[in-house]
């Protein structure tokens, strides 16, 4: 058998995808109907679309991840007392210069796209595609973006909005009756 078979130009093609960190999502969220998911199953779920392991032909020394919209980044959920607690350190090598930052300080100055950047960025592995993969990642602090005409579209309804299942069955009714 050969060793190529299932790899094709579409399966390496980028592909975006649109999270939202503040609207409760069935998979990544432990009260799926009442909160939104939490910064690191938000975080996790987001790397592993950077990395492509939710494709067929994922292998660890290739770049075929894909592109991550993520909206509403201000919203961003924490469990515990993390948004206080949690301390975020920088060292620019000089003695002496350590800084510290607590989350909250750090959403007010940069915003909490900047969290959610550092939460992924923890996840990738640290290797030579870190940087280019991170560089897929598209967070905004509220719903405006300018990545809406590339999204994934099912019967003209984008992913991840409400009513794009209801699209998905449809299309595959359709199929069924056409078949």
């Amino acid at each position: 058998m050969s060793q190529t078979l299932g790899l094709s130009r579409l399966a390496y093609s980028r592909v975006w995808h649109q999270v939202s960190a503040s609207l409760p999502h069935h998979s990544l969220s432990t009260q799926s109907s009442v909160t939104p998911p939490s910064l690191g199953r938000l975080a996790s779920r987001i790397a592993i679309l950077l990395m492509g392991k939710h494709k067929p032909i994922f292998d660890p020394s290739t770049d075929c991840g894909d592109y991550v919209v993520v909206t509403n980044c201000a919203a961003l959920h924490t469990t515990g007392n993390k948004k206080w607690r949690k301390m975020y350190y920088r060292h620019t090598t000089r003695p002496g210069s350590l800084k510290a930052l607590t989350m909250d300080a750090l959403i007010e100055k940069q915003g909490g796209s900047e969290i959610l950047r550092k939460a992924v960025s923890g996840m990738l592995p640290k290797n030579r595609l870190r940087d280019k993969r991170l560089a897929r990642l598209k967070a905004f602090e509220g719903d405006s973006h300018p990545y809406k005409q590339n999204l994934i579209r099912f019967g003209g309804v984008a992913v991840g909005i409400d009513g794009w299942e209801e699209a998905v069955e449809m299309i595959r009714e359709k199929d069924k009756e056409r078949i």
